[in-house]
């Protein structure tokens, strides 16, 4: 039976934004990285994905296409590495830069392993949550500040604030 990894995908633009997949361990990169795409309903671009440590700093980078110069420092490509290879510990992180230009990334972490259901597809989106931010205009994903629930139950006594009519003196 095969083995599934679950990530959960934030994204720094829009706090709200949340993204959990299923993908088997065996995927390549490359796999991933379409999968995403559509999952975005994002258009064909640029991008590449890095490892990353616990503070999210990047570490060792996958591209799209060969950027090899013949040295041992040049980046692998998506398609020559799965997600097995890379992942091995809960809460390994992957960044996926996916505007090189702009530095705009989502951060992937591995939430769980699991056994893949013998009926279902892979990769696939488990949970959703507010749209993906816009790929090409950043300044399209400013969200509103949505009201805590701390103001949303406090509401209800806003209709006796500047009530003054009673007198403070006993």
């Amino acid at each position: 039976m095969s083995m599934i990894f679950r990530f959960r995908m934030l994204s720094d633009e829009n706090d709200n934004f949340v993204r959990d997949y299923e993908v088997l361990y065996d995927t390549t990169l490359l796999d991933f990285h379409r999968f995403i795409l559509q999952s975005l309903e994002y258009e064909d671009c640029m991008a590449s994905f890095f490892t990353a440590d616990e503070r999210w700093e990047k570490l060792r980078e996958f591209t799209l296409m060969d950027m090899g110069d013949g040295t041992d420092e040049a980046p692998e490509t998506m398609e020559r590495v799965t997600l097995g290879q890379l992942i091995h510990r809960h809460r390994d992180r992957l960044i996926y830069l996916f505007d090189l230009f702009g530095d705009r990334a989502y951060y992937l972490e591995l939430t769980g392993v699991y056994e893949a259901e013998p009926d279902a597809v892979y990769p696939r989106e488990i949970f959703a949550r507010a749209e993906a931010p816009d790929q090409y205009d950043p300044s399209k994903n400013r969200v509103e500040e949505e009201e805590s629930a701390f103001d949303e139950v406090m509401g209800e006594f806003r209709d006796f604030e500047g009530d003054d009519s009673y007198d403070d003196e006993y």
